[in-house]
């Protein structure tokens, strides 16, 4: 489907990018799902949600001078540390190697939302890259989020830890909307073929959850040669076939439909206290 940004409401539309198992490729499709809104003349904002292990920053060749650990700490404010992208896409870096951000505490996470809250006024959208797994970290921004997006590769292991993040959203907070990308395919149909394999184990032991398919990105060798020259794959290799994939990925977001009081900038200091509490 093609990228077609017209007729999209009001407001910043709040997608978390998640994983269960690290490794499958969830920063990049933030970077490039991100960069594709952009691309099109959107006011886009990625948010580095993997507070100890910064990578949105690193993919994208750019040298943050502050992060969210010295927001955080009062030393300055969340507006001071944005970075711009290509394409004016703007960037909150996370910090590396501090592990005291790999749990925020409540009051921090409180320090974070009021900060947000004004910074986000005039974007079209809003991506939270958030850490792998289902830490309280990964939680947090998932709750924030109108829609969550999740990615895995055909490996079991992925596919495993992936139902495990949908299990812990659903029972803990009873969150039931999801979409699901499948990455580093081998061949036609593959990716249709692990989502349904997902979605007959989620019917059998969870119930009521939508799931949906937004598509699958083929393994395609030009996603590394992109990491290695810290470009975002769409503008480095625009026809090649993971690029295609992933544009056809944001068309589907663009027509997602959001449903009110699932979430958003609009109800976000209402979940995040939810979190906090």
């Amino acid at each position: 489907m093609p990228l077609d940004l017209r007729g999209m409401e009001r407001g910043p539309r709040v997608f978390a990018i998640s994983s269960g198992k690290g490794g499958v490729g969830k920063t990049t499709l933030a970077v490039n799902l991100a960069f594709a809104f952009a691309a099109a003349g959107k006011k886009v904002l990625i948010f580095d949600g993997d507070l100890g292990l910064a990578n949105v920053d690193v993919l994208l060749g750019l040298t943050p001078r502050y992060h969210i650990g010295d927001v955080l700490v009062g030393r300055c404010r969340l507006e001071d540390i944005l970075l711009e992208g290509p394409s004016g896409l703007l960037i909150l870096p996370a910090s590396s190697g501090f592990t005291s951000l790999t749990q925020l505490s409540e009051s921090q996470k409180l320090r974070l939302l009021e900060e947000f809250e004004g910074l986000a006024l005039g974007l079209d959208w809003v991506f939270f890259d958030t850490p792998a797994g289902i830490s309280e970290n990964v939680l947090y921004f998932n709750l924030a989020s109108q829609e969550r997006v999740l990615i895995c590769t055909p490996e079991p292991t992925a596919l495993t830890d992936v139902y495990a993040l949908i299990k812990v959203l659903y029972r803990r907070h009873g969150v039931k909307r999801f979409h699901l990308v499948v990455n580093w395919t081998r061949r036609q149909g593959q990716g249709l073929e692990i989502y349904r394999q997902l979605l007959r184990v989620i019917e059998r032991f969870l119930g009521s959850i939508s799931l949906n398919f937004l598509g699958d990105i083929p393994f395609d060798q030009r996603v590394s040669e992109a990491v290695k020259t810290q470009q975002p794959l769409l503008s480095l290799f625009p026809e090649a076939s993971a690029s295609k994939a992933i544009r056809r990925i944001a068309g589907e977001l663009s027509e997602v439909n959001i449903r009110p009081f699932e979430g958003g900038l609009q109800f976000f200091g209402r979940k995040m206290m939810g979190v906090c509490a």
